[in-house]
């Protein structure tokens, strides 16, 4: 599973197409859209953990997409990347000063962009690049794929593990299976949702007491060890 949700507001279809390319390659979860309308429905709907947003865009403008994307409380915090032909000093430091994180000026090297998006995780969402992920007593190696509990080994399928990481990756954030359904089974359609529900049975088994898999009545599941004894 890709662990960074990336959101692509591009127009240019080729030019998005090769973005994606590259995105996808370093593990990148791409949606893309050229669009500005559609792109702020995307970011409620998928919640990227990042931006690539291109100033000229179809109806809202790039800059505009931005600075709503920045009054959202959802959206508040998401990284973004200007991409745009505007390479003047007062257009870059507008883009800075609507919100943007950082502003690459085309054309630009695909490679040297996928490098800044990883610079601007590490700044912004250090858990997303990190090696390892821990919370209340529960470790994991992302490079080992490994995954202890107050220093046991517990022993996940892949699937667990997956969902774990994505849990460890938002502490205490409520995910309805819907959502959770969409992030650790991406390319699956026709699961059903209860499929979710016997994953976190699974989770739970593996991981032991106290539990700290939450579940809220009609809304879902989160990793939240509050008011675990």
């Amino acid at each position: 599973m890709a662990s960074k949700r990336l959101l692509l507001v591009e127009d240019d279809r080729a030019l998005a197409e090769l973005v994606a390319f590259h995105f996808d390659r370093a593990g990148y979860a791409v949606t893309r859209t050229g669009d500005g309308e559609e792109a702020l429905i995307l970011a409620d709907e998928i919640k990227p953990d990042l931006v690539l947003l291109d100033w000229m865009i179809e109806g809202i403008s790039g800059i505009e997409v931005c600075r709503r994307l920045r009054r959202r409380g959802a959206t508040a915090n998401v990284p973004i990347i200007m991409l745009t032909a505007r390479g003047e000093e007062d257009d870059r430091i507008r883009g800075l000063e609507t919100g943007a994180d950082d502003y690459m000026t085309k054309p630009f090297s695909p490679k040297e962009l996928v490098a800044r998006a990883g610079a601007v995780l590490r700044r912004v969402r250090p858990a997303l690049a990190a090696e390892g992920l821990s919370y209340a007593g529960v470790d994991m190696d992302l490079v080992a794929h490994r995954v202890k509990r107050d220093g046991g080994a517990v022993q996940l399928g892949p699937t667990e593990y997956r969902l774990l990481r994505h849990f460890l990756e938002n502490p205490g954030r409520v995910f309805s299976r819907q959502q959770l359904l969409e992030t650790v089974w991406p390319h699956s359609e026709d699961i059903e949702l209860r499929t979710v529900d016997v994953h976190i049975r699974r989770l739970r088994m593996a991981l032991g007491e106290p539990d700290i898999v939450r579940t809220v009545r009609s809304a879902g599941y989160a990793l939240d060890a509050e008011g675990v004894a």
